[in-house]
C-alpha cells in the first residue's frame, strides 16, 4: 500500500454501502481497502477473483448428493408444515444449549 494517500468524499447508493460492508466482514479487509481493490480491479481490468474453489467442499456436495438420490420416494415433493419446523428448530436449540 502506498504512503501517499488522497483522502476522497463520495456518495454511494445504500445498497453499495451494505455490498461493501459485506465484503468487508467476508474478507476481513477494512471498508476502503474493499473499495481500492475493486479500484485497482477495474482500472487493471484483471477479472474479479470472489472465492478460491474447495476442491474438498465440492467432492463432500457430490457424495451428499448422491446419498440423497437413493432415498426412496425423493420424486414425492417434501410435505411439511409451520408446527413441525418450529419443534425441529426446538429441539436444535434446546440440545445445543445441553451442549453447551
Amino acid at each position: 500500500m502506498s504512503t501517499h494517500m488522497v483522502r476522497k468524499q463520495m456518495y454511494i447508493h445504500k445498497r453499495q454501502d451494505e455490498q461493501i460492508k459485506r465484503l468487508a466482514e467476508l474478507y476481513g479487509l477494512s471498508e476502503s481497502e474493499v473499495i481500492r481493490k475493486a479500484i485497482d480491479r477495474e482500472v487493471s481490468g484483471a477479472p474479479s477473483q470472489r472465492f478460491i474453489p474447495d476442491r474438498a467442499a465440492w467432492q463432500e456436495l457430490l457424495v451428499y448428493l448422491d446419498e440423497r438420490n437413493k432415498i426412496p420416494g425423493k420424486d414425492q415433493p417434501y410435505r411439511w408444515n409451520r408446527e413441525e419446523l418450529y419443534a425441529e428448530r426446538e429441539n436444535r436449540w434446546l440440545r445445543d444449549r445441553e451442549e453447551e
